[in-house]
């Protein structure tokens, strides 16, 4: 009876629990359901932007004068006197003095040539009378000789030489006087032309050689920046290759930072180098900006601020105006895969390889000519493989 009971009881327990079980799943919640994620893959984008105007052709140099020279004396002397504007870092004027040497010794030089200028013009007066009366004489002697007189007489006899070396010493004398003179005026050493004292060393009492260096001079009209370039980027620039002269044309402009402030000076390529760089294999093209010395436009707002000169030595960017295609495009960089094509999206979400020749590449740009369209989106990223009608999903573009 007992084991009947137990048996009773542990038919309860186990029905109670399967009950309990039963009533705990019935009210469980139901599990989420999500679709399976798509197989289309995700690319980014970016717009194709059809290009206008010229393309750019950016490099970097280094200021350079359009002329320089050293000022050196040629003549030599003591300093008696110096121009006070013949200082390093100012301007002077074609023409203007900047310094000169005592005089004395070169007015003595100058009096001697005078003087002895002065006998040799008695002399040749001399001369010319003594040949006068050489003539007259042998006219008379051959008028007396009649048909026996000789037809030819003696050069000596007529003082013909002696004449000639009386010229000739006066020559010698005129061109001594003239050379004195020049050295006299040689004292005083001139600017050949406008430009900035750079290095000048140069006392009053400085004993001078000729040819010896005092300080040197750059040209204030004009400067040059010697721009390295790759024959790709040098064959987009117009009439490079041209008869001198013909380039001016072709507007660069000259970026300089100066603090936190850049400023620009509007130049022109001025001609390029007939030789590649025989280890950089880069062309030199040379750009031309005149009057360094305005005042460069600022770049920003840089008001309050002194606007500095072009200097010399200084490190510039350079952007010229390159050559202007019919039909071309700025691209993303990042757009440009390899063999030089573009993945394009069409409007379907589908992948269109499309070559292209690459004209210029930017920091972040490219421009191209191909068959592209303004406003179309090219992938910069997200696949790195892809097959002509490859359906992706395209990103907002950038």
């Amino acid at each position: 009876m007992r084991r009947r009971t137990g048996y009773v009881i542990a038919v309860g327990l186990i029905a109670g629990a399967a009950g309990v079980a039963t009533l705990l799943v019935s009210l469980a919640p139901e599990p989420d359901t999500h679709e399976p994620p798509s197989q289309t893959p995700y690319v980014k984008t970016a717009r194709i932007v059809a290009g206008a105007g010229p393309i750019p052709v950016r490099g970097a140099g280094t200021v350079r004068p359009s002329a320089q020279v050293d000022i050196a004396p040629q003549v030599g002397g003591r300093v008696a006197w110096v121009d006070e504007g013949f200082v390093s870092g100012r301007h002077v004027h074609a023409g203007q003095t900047l310094f000169r040497l005592e005089e004395a010794d070169y007015e003595f030089g100058v009096r001697e040539a005078e003087a002895a200028l002065a006998i040799r013009e008695v002399a040749l007066l001399q001369a010319r009378e003594d040949a006068a009366i050489a003539q007259a004489e042998y006219e008379r002697y051959a008028k007396r000789q009649g048909e026996n007189a000789p037809t030819k007489p003696n050069p000596l006899t007529l003082h013909i030489p002696q004449l000639k070396a009386a010229q000739a010493a006066l020559a010698r004398e005129e061109a001594a006087l003239a050379q004195a003179k020049l050295a006299l005026s040689r004292t005083g050493v001139t600017a050949p032309f406008d430009g900035v004292v750079h290095d000048e060393s140069v006392d009053i009492g400085q004993l001078l050689v000729p040819g010896q260096s005092v300080g040197r001079l750059f040209s204030s009209d004009a400067v040059e920046v010697v721009v390295a370039l790759s024959d790709a980027d040098a064959a987009l620039i117009p009439r490079l290759w041209r008869h001198e002269g013909e380039s001016q044309g072709v507007v660069a402009v000259v970026y300089a930072e100066y603090g936190d402030v850049a400023y620009a000076w509007r130049g022109y390529v001025d001609r390029a180098d007939a030789s590649l760089d025989a280890e950089t294999r880069t062309i030199d093209v040379i750009v031309h900006v005149p009057d360094p010395f305005a005042p460069g436009a600022p770049a920003a707002s840089a008001a309050g601020q002194d606007t500095p000169p072009l200097l010399v030595g200084k490190f510039v960017e350079v952007a010229i105006e390159g050559l202007v295609p019919d039909d071309y495009f700025r691209v993303r960089r990042a757009a440009l895969q390899a063999d030089d094509e573009i993945w394009t999206v069409r409007d379907d979400g589908t992948v269109r390889l499309v070559p292209v020749r690459v004209l210029q590449r930017m920091d972040d740009d490219v421009y191209v000519t191909g068959e592209l369209e303004d406003g179309q989106l090219a992938v910069t990223g997200g696949i790195r493989f892809a097959t002509d009608g490859m359906a992706v999903r395209a990103g907002e573009a950038r």
